[in-house]
């Protein structure tokens, strides 16, 4: 199979420098940049380097633009895993914003006997954190002493007029 020396139009090389900087994606970015490398004339090894890929991979880069052109290389379909405890999300995040759990360990405890699944406190500290929920620490509202004193609302620092 002959190389394919990579020939961008004039809306094709709009295309690649907007997308270059401002797609989302950093792997999209990084597919753009290895592209225009590959337009001005760098070698798939060199435009391996600088991108920090393999020579493979910008081969199989070059062949998804041959084959599907931008849109090919704009394609991100990479799907993690997908927790248990995901399909209990709104019923999670109700529960807590109802009644708040004092620590992570309680947390954890509460979301077993709501769901069945059980998780470690590292676990459980991410998943309400990917959720919105923080932690906040609780504390007494301090209250004035009985007897106030007018030196009680002096500041410490700065200038003060003396009496």
């Amino acid at each position: 199979m002959a190389w394919l020396h990579v020939q961008l139009s004039e809306a094709e090389q709009a295309i690649v420098k907007e997308e270059l900087e401002c797609h989302p994606n950093a792997h999209v970015r990084q597919r753009m940049l290895v592209l225009w490398l590959l337009h001005c004339e760098v070698t798939r090894q060199k435009a391996a380097r600088i991108a920090g890929v393999g020579r493979a991979t910008v081969q199989r880069w070059v062949a998804a633009y041959r084959e599907g052109g931008l849109d090919a290389l704009r394609r991100w379909e990479v799907h993690g895993p997908e927790s248990e405890l995901a399909a209990y999300r709104e019923q999670i995040v109700e529960m807590f914003t109802q009644q708040p759990a004092r620590t992570v360990a309680e947390a954890a405890d509460r979301i077993y006997q709501k769901t069945g699944v059980r998780r470690k406190p590292t676990q459980v500290r991410k998943f309400l954190k990917d959720l919105g929920l923080k932690w906040q620490r609780v504390r007494a509202i301090p209250i004035p002493p009985k007897k106030v004193s007018r030196n009680m609302f002096r500041s410490k620092v700065g200038f003060t007029i003396r009496n």
